[in-house]
């Protein structure tokens, strides 16, 4: 367990720190940001033909109102905490590079979620946007992360347990 929790938080700072360069900034994380507000417009839009996304914007076309988004808010650091969680629990690297890979998709899957329910919210009414915002979605996306890692954790457990045991003579 020691080693577990000295590990993630080895890897935390390292993941935080490399996140927060201009080069990861400019050519991973802004046009996540940018592929995330399209695919969020592309999933509205069948429902509202009224919203469009450019950049980091997800705007509403006739009200003028929208929603930017911003660091913290485009689920990257919570697949950092997620992929430092995963690398660190002794596990295949198999069943890590899976854990990484589906862990991403769904707490990818969750924000697109919050991002669309913050574009609604924002024109429907401010303080619950600013509550949705600061504390919900921010309680909602750790929980996603916590879930998929112990769901991840589950199915490693299960895999061990399938595998021969050796005995040394």
């Amino acid at each position: 367990m020691t080693r577990f929790a000295l590990v993630f938080v080895a890897l935390l700072l390292l993941l935080f720190t490399l996140e927060l360069t201009p080069p990861v900034q400019t050519y991973l994380v802004l046009p996540w940001t940018q592929v995330l507000t399209t695919l969020s417009a592309a999933l509205v839009m069948p429902f509202d033909a009224n919203v469009i996304s450019y950049g980091k914007v997800l705007q509403n076309t006739v009200t003028g109102q929208g929603v930017a988004v911003e660091a913290g808010c485009n689920g990257v650091e919570a697949c950092l905490i997620l992929a430092a969680a995963v690398l660190a629990y002794p596990a295949s690297w198999r069943l890590r590079f899976w854990g990484l890979l589906l862990g991403f998709l769904a707490v990818q899957c969750v924000n697109v979620l919050r991002v669309i329910s913050l574009f609604y919210l924002v024109g429907v009414n401010t303080e619950l946007f600013k509550f949705a915002h600061l504390y919900l979605w921010q309680a909602l996306i750790m929980l996603d992360v916590l879930v998929v890692w112990l769901l991840w954790i589950r199915q490693v457990a299960k895999s061990e347990a399938r595998q021969p045991v050796q005995v040394q003579a």
